[in-house]
């Protein structure tokens, strides 16, 4: 049976920028080769599956996968999902959403503003002297260096310096981990950082905008700038942007927008 395929872009509220993401509500469980294919064929950075567990209570599956990989967490892809949910009708508009996933239980509701405000998980991150394979993959200067969940934060000079960032893709998907995110404090008027994410490893040379990313971006410069709620903005060529908040604890709350493109239904 034909099934519901919408495609979302996320941390936006204006078509054909922010983060794409493929989203298809299943009505059973599908086959994990089944769902990668289906992902190679959109050959978005992630395609999410939603599978009813108790719709009522607004309780799904959530699973994610790039052109080539399933991954653990996907911010902009869980946003696009809830958006889905909501523009449909099978949430109310003060309903949330509950999504059982790889990494645990993720909350989206709505907030003020219509804005849809996703509870994830925080990852904390540790000081890191720059890779040098790292940084030459990159072509910048790196002024400091993380890591969150093993991924490389390069911290470098000022916006402008990750706006220039021209990686070398093949190098730096032969790095470890094969992927990272360079940032900087904002210089764009109304923003407080600025951030891009690379990750040719795992079939995506450049994110468009990475929520996942944020839960270690937010509570670095939330601690950086002593500041609970921060304006952050992915300077990319779609580019997009989230409000990050954090109270100290292990929780990230990103909020954004999202808009549907097109729908229609998936008959493979």
């Amino acid at each position: 049976m034909p099934l519901p395929l919408f495609q979302v872009d996320a941390f936006t509220d204006t078509p054909l920028t922010g983060n794409p993401a493929a989203i298809v509500l299943l009505d059973r469980g599908s086959d994990d080769d089944w769902m990668q294919a289906v992902a190679s064929e959109m050959n978005l950075s992630e395609t999410a599956f939603l599978l009813p567990l108790d719709p009522e209570v607004g309780a799904f599956e959530l699973r994610w996968f790039t052109p080539t990989v399933e991954v653990d967490l996907c911010g902009h892809a869980t946003l696009a999902s809830a958006h889905v949910l909501y523009e449909t009708g099978v949430l109310s508009a003060y309903d949330g959403a509950s999504f059982a996933t790889r990494s645990g239980e993720l909350r989206v509701g709505r907030a003020d503003d219509d804005l849809l405000a996703m509870d994830l998980p925080a990852d904390p991150v540790e000081s890191w002297e720059p890779d040098a394979d790292v940084t030459a993959a990159i072509g910048c200067e790196a002024v400091g260096g993380f890591r969150g969940n093993g991924i490389p934060i390069v911290e470098l000079a000022d916006e402008a310096a990750v706006r220039r960032a021209a990686p070398d893709f093949a190098a730096l998907a032969t790095t470890e981990p094969g992927s990272a995110i360079v940032t900087a404090a904002a210089s764009t008027p109304g923003y407080d950082f600025v951030s891009r994410c690379f990750g040719p490893r795992f079939g995506i040379n450049e994110d468009p905008v990475t929520g996942s990313s944020h839960c270690a971006l937010g509570p670095l410069w939330a601690e950086r700038l002593t500041r609970t709620e921060l304006r952050a903005l992915q300077v990319s060529a779609r580019g997009g942007a989230m409000i990050v908040r954090t109270d100290g604890s292990d929780r990230v709350a990103l909020l954004g927008r999202a808009v549907t493109v097109f729908a229609g239904e998936l008959l493979a």
